[in-house]
């Protein structure tokens, strides 16, 4: 059984030393909600080996390391329903935990308009060693969960929280949650509904990514895969800038979970062929 704040020491490896934080963090595991939460994006850490990835820390604080934000409203979600919270360890400039590992953005080489010089010509060892030690780990553990979960009942479902800038490449971007799904509308759509609910949301739908890109590969692995209900969402990081606002906008979107997640039909394995609609 996972621990409740259960963190695994770092693995003995030439990346990771015994000084590094552990590569993921599972937080309330024997929470009794039928809901596993995910943060791939939840830290900015990079291990001291890679020396920062030759970026200034002012960078490693900037939307292209982690998502700003997102942890803390998971957190709260995971408090608020009693629910499994697992979160990623390392920044997603060591490895995406959100991207297949076949991807051409699962190390990037340049992030927005910034060179990552610690991530150009790396060999096929070198990216294997940071699966290894950051990226392989946070999924066994969140597939631990979920087929803990799944053992003792019922089929739970999957939220995986994220956050986006206000502006990308120049363009505003308007939307203040979004809901990133493909094939299976169980609580994506309800969840849509909920939210648009309250006159001051405005809710993207696939927006400002679409999780039938390449955008959603946890819910994919952890939960469509599995015929688990599942749901990728995106919080505008304007809003969370502050602890009061942040407090705030999870509320929202706690608002609006708790309504579908009331829902007992939602709890049950189902797949869903074919295109999206």
């Amino acid at each position: 059984m996972t621990e409740p704040n259960r963190q695994v020491p770092a693995p003995d490896s030439a990346l990771l030393t015994p000084e590094d934080p552990p590569p993921f963090e599972i937080v309330n595991g024997s929470g009794k909600a039928p809901l596993l939460l995910l943060c791939d994006h939840a830290s900015n850490v990079v291990p001291r080996a890679l020396d920062g990835l030759g970026l200034s820390p002012a960078d490693l604080h900037r939307h292209i390391a982690w998502d700003i934000g997102a942890a803390e409203v998971s957190r709260i979600l995971s408090a608020r329903f009693d629910a499994p919270l697992a979160l990623a360890g390392y920044s997603r400039l060591v490895t995406d935990c959100n991207r297949q590992a076949d991807d051409p953005t699962f190390i990037v080489e340049v992030s927005e308009d910034t060179v990552i010089p610690g991530n150009r010509g790396l060999s096929a060892e070198t990216v294997a060693a940071r699966m290894d030690a950051c990226y392989w780990p946070y999924h066994r553990a969140v597939e631990d969960l979920r087929a803990e979960m799944m053992a003792r009942g019922p089929a739970p479902a999957v939220v995986s929280v994220h956050s986006f800038t206000p502006v990308f490449k120049a363009r505003e971007r308007p939307w203040h949650i979004g809901i990133l799904w493909n094939r299976d509308p169980r609580l994506a759509v309800p969840l849509m509904d909920e939210l648009t609910k309250n006159d001051h949301v405005v809710v993207g739908d696939n927006k400002p990514y679409s999780a039938r890109d390449e955008y959603g590969y946890s819910i994919q692995s952890h939960g469509a895969e599995h015929g688990l209900p599942q749901v990728l969402v995106e919080l505008r990081q304007d809003l969370l800038e502050d602890h009061e606002s942040l407090r705030s906008w999870a509320g929202i979107l706690g608002d609006a979970l708790a309504a579908v997640l009331d829902d007992p039909d939602l709890y049950r394995v189902a797949r869903f062929e074919g295109a999206a609609a």
